[in-house]
């Protein structure tokens, strides 16, 4: 286990380090890392590791959401009002709409078995997508009019949206009875983790500032609290449920607003945090990678991605109609919302282990998006932020 550790941190940096030396996103080396490491080719990471994978990509996820809430600009986003609502679930669902078009055809799947394939795959990466803005933020490029807010916001709650779809969609393929419930708890889930996420950071606003605590330790209990919630979520079985990482997002919102100091201070711990988290969860995701899979995929897959991400950036030009973004903004802001990654590497694997007939092209179609989108959705941040945005 400790050698698979070193492994995974030494070569993913090195890797990293060579692809960001050759101006390409240090991502895809830490993902090429996790395929070459991985089950499926040099097989040199610990069973014991990739048994609690899921486990580990979420502790990244948790991190890098609060170190978003942290530096979240909530007035930047109020200024922009009804498109941030519309963010958080119009590309998703024009994306949806584009493979419940393209994938019977193409694929020959039945309807549900494409909303099952679109349920997987219509959900933004945030382990990709929320650094890149929070380096934005830090920059101050298209702050002014809240564009990184907007695709940051969006991104966290996009994911709620579309993980509630896939449950719903994978109940109504095992024969269990789907209630309008399901549907209800979507904006249900969200209120609720903002509200969840608000009152725990008051509290510890509060606290910290009652009970004077060295910073490393305010990190740990934030991180402590952030690990119940998401453990909660987990085991609640109610009809009405709440999402954990919308409230941990907010949790750095909170103390942003009632203790600005100190978030900033926070915000640097957390930048050290990520530098280790992001190499576990990427090489991580790699290691999911199965590329035996990939030598078995069509053209007509790669037809039903292409097409996909078409739907989800009309979606997104939908949602900025009647805002005061130019057309570079407009652009970039499509762009940005395109990469996937993490939840596709969550949950792609399901249908399969239920023994779904859609399991397959599920897998595939799910590993080639994350193969194809992540790094070239990062490239196309990275390169073309300065020039698109002020």
């Amino acid at each position: 286990m400790l050698q698979s550790i070193a492994l995974i941190l030494i070569v993913g940096m090195s890797l990293g380090w060579l692809f960001k030396k050759i101006k390409l996103p240090s991502l895809i080396g830490m993902l090429l890392t996790g395929i070459v490491l991985g089950p499926y080719v040099l097989n040199l990471i610990d069973s014991s590791i990739l048994g609690i994978s899921s486990g580990l990509r979420k502790i990244a996820l948790i991190i890098i959401l609060t170190r978003a809430g942290l530096s979240l600009d909530i007035s930047g986003l109020k200024k922009i009002g009804r498109p941030a609502v519309m963010m958080c679930f119009i590309p998703a669902s024009f994306e949806l709409l584009g493979i419940l078009l393209l994938a019977p055809k193409l694929l020959g799947v039945s309807i549900l078995d494409a909303a099952i394939i679109g349920s997987v795959l219509a959900a933004v990466s945030p382990a990709v997508v929320v650094p890149r803005m929070v380096k934005l933020m830090e920059e101050g490029y298209g702050t002014k009019k809240g564009i990184p807010q907007l695709i940051l916001a969006g991104a966290s709650v996009d994911d709620v949206y579309v993980i509630v779809l896939f449950t719903t969609f994978i109940s109504m393929a095992q024969g269990t009875e789907t209630s309008v419930i399901s549907f209800i708890n979507i904006p249900i889930s969200i209120v609720l983790g903002i509200g969840i996420g608000i009152s725990v950071g008051f509290v510890l606003s509060k606290f910290f500032e009652k009970v004077h605590i060295r910073d490393t330790s305010k990190v740990l209990i934030i991180l402590s609290l952030s690990f119940i919630l998401v453990s909660i979520e987990n085991v609640l079985e109610t009809p009405i449920t709440f999402s954990a990482l919308i409230a941990i997002m907010c949790i750095g919102v909170a103390i942003q607003r009632f203790r600005n100091p100190i978030a900033k201070r926070l915000g640097l711990k957390y930048n050290k945090l990520w530098v280790g988290a992001e190499i576990f969860l990427f090489v991580l995701v790699g290691a999911t990678v199965n590329i035996n899979y990939l030598g078995n995929v069509g053209i007509k897959a790669l037809v039903v991605i292409a097409g996909a991400l078409i739907f989800r950036m009309i979606g997104v030009f939908v949602c900025l109609i009647k805002t005061d973004f130019n057309a570079k903004e407009r652009l970039f802001t499509m762009m940005a919302y395109t990469p996937k990654a993490t939840v596709q590497a969550a949950i792609g694997g399901i249908p399969l282990s239920l023994g779904l007939y859609c399991g397959d092209i599920t897998l595939t179609i799910a590993v080639l998006a994350i193969v194809l989108t992540a790094p070239l959705g990062a490239f196309a941040i990275d390169i073309t932020y300065k020039k698109l945005l002020k």
